[in-house]
């Protein structure tokens, strides 16, 4: 399987965020959205970095107030880890495992065409699984 099948699953939707707005809106927007991560992008439209629901856990601890209203630029993970559409999902774990995260952009040509997370990577293994169980149980009946 590959990243742009766990897209066309998934859908292509990326939630983006200012690098400059208060972290206190990303957080409105991750739930909203109830999503874990969002892009961050600066005043010219540059992929910049991302945010997750980790990054703001780790910059709560000292002090919540004035975290929340700091900017999303002071909070983000940067630079970006990204994988291709085309990329097989044995590249994709190998990634997110090395480097112990948990969502990462798809790039085509240039442009980011979606967000791939962990929970969808095991949704896909799951199918996947599924469906050789199924083709294996249909060969044995033939």
């Amino acid at each position: 399987m590959r990243v742009d099948q766990i897209l066309g699953l998934k859908g292509r939707d990326v939630a983006e965020i200012a690098a400059a707005a208060p972290l206190s809106d990303a957080v409105k927007l991750l739930n909203t959205r109830r999503i874990g991560a969002l892009v961050v992008r600066d005043a010219a439209g540059v992929m910049v970095g991302i945010l997750s629901e980790r990054d703001i856990l780790r910059r709560l601890e000292t002090d919540p107030v004035a975290v929340l209203a700091a900017p999303v630029r002071q909070a983000m993970s940067a630079p970006v880890i990204t994988i291709t559409a085309e990329a097989g999902i044995d590249q994709l774990m190998a990634l997110m495992t090395n480097h112990r995260i948990r969502h990462l952009p798809v790039m085509a040509g240039g442009d980011v065409v979606g967000i791939v997370s962990i929970g969808d990577v095991v949704k896909a293994k799951l199918d996947e699984s599924a469906s050789e169980a199924e083709a294996l149980k249909a060969y044995i009946a033939s």
